[in-house]
């Protein structure tokens, strides 16, 4: 899918690229929840992060607003399982009919963290799985 990236969010990109010395893949300005978003290249999680959140934390100062990461992945189900993390994801199951729906099996104790303060968190995984894999919708089970 191609995605498409206004000035400010490639500017963000550049910023963080240059910062941690990761690769970025994708980044959403969510400005509803005052936060960015970031789709970090799959295998640099940990070094986008930093020790102790520290890599994070300095990019937070720079851009005044919370800012989140998602690993990347080759497949919309492993994309959906990131996306909901931290929870524990068991297994996403993909079903294309007239919608292609994620149903992503959560530990019944991380159903909370997968959703999140006021559906944050589900929300967010929902609109990144639809930018990158086309996935309309993201059902917990």
């Amino acid at each position: 899918m191609t995605v498409t990236l206004s000035d400010r969010e490639r500017r963000y990109i550049a910023l963080f690229e240059d910062e941690v010395d990761v690769t970025i893949r994708d980044c959403v300005v969510d400005e509803d929840r005052d936060r960015v978003l970031f789709v970090v290249k799959a295998g640099d999680m940990s070094d986008a992060i930093g020790p102790g959140g520290r890599h994070v934390e300095g990019i937070e100062e720079q851009l005044g607003r919370s800012v989140e990461l998602v690993e990347d992945a080759d497949t919309a189900a492993d994309f959906v399982a990131n996306a909901l993390a931290p929870a524990a994801v068991y297994n996403v199951t993909i079903s294309e009919n007239d919608d292609t729906v994620a149903y992503a099996e959560v530990d019944h104790d991380d159903t909370g963290v997968a959703i999140g303060k006021d559906g944050k968190n589900i929300e967010a995984a929902r609109h990144l799985a639809d930018r990158h894999f086309g996935v309309d919708d993201i059902q917990l089970t």
